[in-house]
């Protein structure tokens, strides 16, 4: 079980501290005290409310090099797998951010609902796309 702190739920959806604490006194989101007497957030709770709730993505993700720019820290909300291949939802702050991959990447990252990530985007094609308008 993946226990999550305020401060951290709070980057995962892109809000401040005083709304997740205003969220938990208010009924919304639960939470229990750990061992050193934190607050804390059960992952896959987290995950669940996430799914409804969010705000603007977390500044600067990672400090490591890579040649991929985009970055979206979130929290798994959903595994889909079968024998092979899997199915991740991500919720990163506004954004779902759904990938494929195989069943043992899966497995060998422990990626679980409540679990938290990072997806790395890195394309050759991205489509821009404007709303249409009346002529």
């Amino acid at each position: 079980m993946t226990s999550i702190r305020i401060r951290q739920a709070a980057e995962l959806l892109g809000v401040s501290d005083d709304t997740v604490r205003r969220w938990i006194d208010g009924g919304s989101l639960t939470a229990q005290k750990d061992q050193a007497g934190r607050m804390t957030i059960d992952g896959a709770v987290l995950a669940e409310f996430a799914r409804t709730h969010s705000g603007k993505p977390s500044a600067n993700p990672l400090s490591s090099e890579s040649s991929a720019r985009n970055r979206f820290t979130g929290i798994v909300t959903a595994v889909t797998t079968d024998a092979v291949m899997a199915q991740v939802e991500m919720q990163c702050g506004p954004f779902r951010v759904v990938s494929l991959m195989s069943s043992e990447a899966v497995r060998d990252l422990g990626l679980e609902p409540g679990r938290i990530a990072v997806a790395v985007v890195k394309s050759t094609t991205v489509i821009v796309e404007t709303p249409g308008t009346d002529t």
